[in-house]
């Protein structure tokens, strides 16, 4: 029987976390070095939740103490760890210098400085409404959708809650008070889904602004 949600999140909610921040990342920590998935996910969680930290290094030794056979992963009764093209024999050591690694950042204070996100995983968990935004209504089938892009804004402010659509006002906002240009700007919206350029004459950074005026308006 595979596992329940609640049981789920109680043992490897956390894990499932960092191992989120590797997809499409190279898992190349050392002891001695940490990779840019595991930065990016201590990025986020110091500054947003940090409590989850400890919460994920127990989960780590956890698991790599206690592997699963392969019955129980064919059952669905414990976490499968995603591939992340090392052996399955090494993920176990692989695991405890995570786990390691987030140890000293908590034991040392180690937080590091705001910054702009710097992987996949990074730009959705910072800006999850964004995502939502563009991916749900900037996708290539908006010529087949909507005459243009003002109709799809239209269609995103009237279809969904207002208070997601402040949280997007609010994510557009801090969007814009990175030191992105414009190159950056169109980097971040291709990250968060949006297949689809801007309406000219807008850059991507114009038009996140006229989004985010529109929707404040009302």
């Amino acid at each position: 029987m595979s596992m329940k949600p609640l049981e789920h999140d109680r043992r490897y909610g956390e894990l499932d976390q960092v191992m989120r921040a590797y997809l499409g990342q190279p898992a190349d920590d050392t002891p001695e070095h940490r990779s840019r998935a595991l930065d990016a996910y201590l990025r986020h969680t110091w500054h947003t939740r940090p409590s989850a930290i400890a919460e994920a290094e127990r989960q780590l030794r956890a698991y790599s103490r206690n592997p699963p056979g392969r019955l129980r992963l064919e059952l669905g009764e414990f976490y499968a760890v995603p591939d992340t093209g090392m052996p399955q024999s090494a993920i176990g050591d692989w695991l405890l210098v995570l786990a390691d690694h987030l140890k000293r950042s908590i034991e040392g204070g180690e937080v590091p400085e705001p910054a702009s996100p710097r992987t996949h995983w990074e730009w959705h968990a910072r800006f999850p409404e964004t995502a939502q935004f563009l991916g749900g209504w900037f996708s290539q089938d908006i010529v087949d959708e909507f005459p243009d892009h003002e109709a799809a804004v239209a269609d995103y402010a009237a279809t969904t809650h207002p208070q997601l659509v402040a949280r997007l006002v609010g994510e557009l906002h801090e969007l814009l008070a990175l030191p992105l240009d414009d190159g950056d700007y169109a980097l971040a919206a291709a990250e968060l889904g949006m297949e689809v350029g801007p309406p000219a004459p807008h850059s991507h950074g114009a038009w996140f602004q006229s989004v985010a005026t529109a929707l404040a308006a009302g």
